[in-house]
């Protein structure tokens, strides 16, 4: 395992993504998008036209197609047999379709096993997700979980799309961040919730500069505590 690990987790929206990216960015760390990994096998496996709820055809895309990930600045660039799809993934589309992959105990395993595969190769790593922190990464050196009111996420969510071109109505959007939630909380493996050593965050009525302060200010507490 890389020398710091830190995991934050949390639901769509609650801005998990952005502060992992810019705390990565702060303290010199790599990041990984876990939602990335899960959003180019979705991919794969809808360009394949297989059955997105028969796990076995899930497996045999994910075993016969190459997955790349890296680094590029502060995004994480996604290929697929070579191809870059990083804004593909993207699409509301495969968005809709991940909870196939996110509730598939084989294909979670295989991404758990990909994500620690990718992380051995850093020093320090900042990685986002659902269940990073529990499954993934269950020793990880320092946990966060950020939380915010469904009204809020689904505003922000909405605000991804238009930023993409992508016109949706905020009831749309809030009714998908729900069902989105009760399958990633419901699900047998891997459920959505904190880890037990986690510091959550609730995100609601903070700027995202105000959460990233309120992380690093933790972990350089933590780290100095340990020093």
């Amino acid at each position: 395992m890389a020398d710091l690990v830190i995991t934050i987790d949390g639901p769509a929206g609650s801005g998990k993504s952005t502060v992992a990216r810019l705390v990565a960015e702060k303290l010199g760390a790599n990041f990984l998008d876990t939602g990335a990994m899960y959003r180019a096998v979705t991919l794969a496996a809808m360009e394949a036209g297989v059955d997105m709820s028969d796990e076995n055809q899930l497996v045999t895309v994910f075993d016969t197609h190459r997955f790349r990930f890296a680094a590029v600045g502060d995004v994480m660039a996604v290929y697929i047999d070579g191809k870059d799809v990083t804004e593909r993934i993207r699409k509301p589309e495969a968005t809709a379709n991940v909870r196939y992959i996110a509730s598939s105990p084989k294909m979670r395993a295989r991404l758990v096993e990909m994500q620690r595969q990718f992380a051995a190769g850093q020093e320090r790593i900042v990685t986002e997700g659902r269940d990073q922190g529990t499954v993934a990464f269950p020793d990880a050196h320092i946990k966060f979980f950020l939380t915010a009111d469904v009204g809020e996420r689904a505003r922000r969510r909405q605000a991804e799309l238009q930023a993409q071109g992508i016109t949706e109505s905020i009831e749309n959007t809030k009714a998908a961040i729900e069902a989105r939630d009760r399958s990633d909380e419901n699900r047998t493996v891997g459920p959505l919730k904190p880890a037990c050593d986690a510091v959550v965050i609730d995100t609601t009525t903070l700027s995202v500069e105000g959460v990233v302060d309120e992380v690093i200010r933790f972990v350089e507490n933590r780290c100095r505590a340990k020093r």
